[in-house]
């Protein structure tokens, strides 16, 4: 891999980590360098030790939004603290080997994920558009659109001319120039909050070592665990299906999870992956560590020496990047398949996507694999069906499909204990028996036919049904 392409694709990107990053510190009303240095080690640690090369990982708004009662209530140690424990559950989790878990999340769930975090990126650049809570007005306002509209044509038309350089990159630098020399009213990082300091100190967190202390923290730890978890695996899978290259999920969660002990140790903000900066990152070419190395590094600098400079850059070149990340995210062609697509996976792709946007992504994703669970037992419960043989006084059934909890009623009534002959067969060919609810369930079918005092026999099953139908105690009956 190129590594100059490599290193600009990460110089890129760190400009869009560095607005997100403060934004989402001042949501949790934090100082803008926790989030800064939260950006700083797991952008860093992951790209240098995860197992996903090309995907950015920051101070996330959805881990932030989930910590703003703590903060409030208990103040920045019991915070950091919360995030060196989310940390350590995160790489609990990756040392299980619970990343592949990931490959349960069904397609319309993806799909619905990734167009809700579309809309809420385009959504949350609107914040850029006001100033205290009024919107920008007059000629600040003309010039914000203008430069805005700028950087998409740049950003869009560019790639057609050359691919020497990253599109967003060229229209950062190229906006920003304009505006300085122009010297126009536009707004710049630096109306969002001064950036310079120095570099991180390690300190424990200043909390007493009690109960009371693990109750307050525990909660908020495995929420932001969980979500920082989902986001990651979900963006991992994207990158994936962009590189067409394969991960390594467990890797990838232990590596996050150290970076986020490392961060609430050195008083940073707790984060996992960023699909808009990913987004950025991959189509500016990044494809290997490096880039993401490159971007973490860039933070730093930023705050040490570049200051100055960095906060020049107008908020409205970041804007439009941005808006391009969210058109370039936005899965277009999923409009295409609803109508084409059966109407439960349609269904689901717009409940996913509306929820992301309503609520946030953990609570989108669970409800997503909720529903689309809750479908699939309903329709499989539907196709059990079963073959009825009679002669020489024995009646045969032979049911296909699956008997499991949700088929149970349907499968008791595929059988007339009362109107069967004295001898009936069951034969389980083709029948799978997929949990304790359907051994059950053969287990009252039996006792059905016994009060009504007749045979019933069970034959051909397979022999892991018949291991379990032992286990249970129910082969006795049958």
């Amino acid at each position: 891999m190129n590594f100059s392409k490599n290193a600009l694709a990460g110089l890129t990107t760190s400009f869009a980590l560095v607005p997100e990053c403060i934004a989402f510190a001042l949501v949790a009303h934090l100082n803008p360098l926790t989030g800064l240095y939260g950006a700083f080690f797991i952008c860093t640690v992951t790209a240098l030790f995860g197992g996903r090369p090309g995907m950015i990982s920051g101070a996330a708004g959805s881990m932030a939004v989930v910590i703003v009662a703590l903060v409030a209530q208990h103040g920045l140690q019991y915070f950091l603290a919360t995030v060196i424990l989310s940390g350590a559950i995160m790489l609990l989790f990756g040392v299980l080997r619970m990343g592949k878990l990931v490959t349960m999340v069904p397609h319309p769930v993806m799909l619905g994920f990734v167009n809700g975090l579309a809309i809420v990126i385009a959504w949350s650049q609107l914040q850029h558009f006001k100033v205290d809570g009024a919107w920008l007005r007059g000629a600040t306002l003309a010039w914000m659109g203008a430069l805005v509209g700028l950087t998409m044509v740049v950003v869009y038309l560019l790639p057609r001319l050359t691919r020497a350089l990253p599109p967003a990159l060229v229209a950062i630098a190229g906006v920003g120039v304009l505006s300085a020399t122009l010297g126009l009213p536009v707004r710049t990082l630096g109306d969002m909050a001064h950036i310079a300091g120095g570099l991180p100190a390690f300190a424990l967190p200043d909390v007493p070592m009690t109960l009371e202390t693990v109750r307050i923290v525990c909660p908020y730890a495995l929420l932001m665990a969980v979500v920082g978890l989902l986001e990651t695996l979900l963006t991992f899978n994207l990158t994936d299906d962009i590189t067409e290259t394969r991960g390594l999920p467990n890797r990838e969660c232990v590596a996050l999870g150290a970076a986020n002990v490392a961060s609430g140790l050195f008083g940073g903000m707790g984060g996992c992956a960023m699909i808009g900066q990913t987004m950025i990152n991959l189509s500016s070419g990044g494809r290997t560590r490096v880039s993401g190395a490159v971007a973490g590094i860039m933070i730093l600098l930023f705050i040490l020496f570049l200051s100055p400079l960095i906060e020049r850059i107008p908020l409205a070149a970041l804007v439009g990047v941005m808006f391009v990340v969210a058109q370039q995210t936005f899965a277009w062609s999923s409009l295409q398949v609803l109508g084409k697509v059966p109407r439960h996976d349609a269904l689901l792709i717009v409940a996913v996507t509306a929820i992301t946007v309503a609520t946030d992504l953990a609570t989108a994703v669970l409800c997503g694999i909720v529903i689309a669970a809750l479908s699939f037992a309903w329709r499989h419960a539907r196709d059990i069906r079963a073959n009825v043989a009679q002669g020489d006084g024995v009646k045969t059934y032979t049911p296909h499909g699956t008997l499991f909890f949700a088929s149970i009623t349907q499968f008791h009534a595929l059988f007339d204990a009362q109107g069967d002959p004295s001898s009936v067969t069951l034969d389980c060919r083709h029948l799978r028996l997929a949990d304790h609810s359907a051994l059950v369930a053969v287990a009252a079918l039996s006792e059905r036919y016994a009060k009504a005092g007749k045979t019933l026999r069970v034959l051909h099953l397979s022999q892991r049904c018949e291991t379990l139908l032992r286990r249970s105690g129910v082969m006795a009956m049958v």
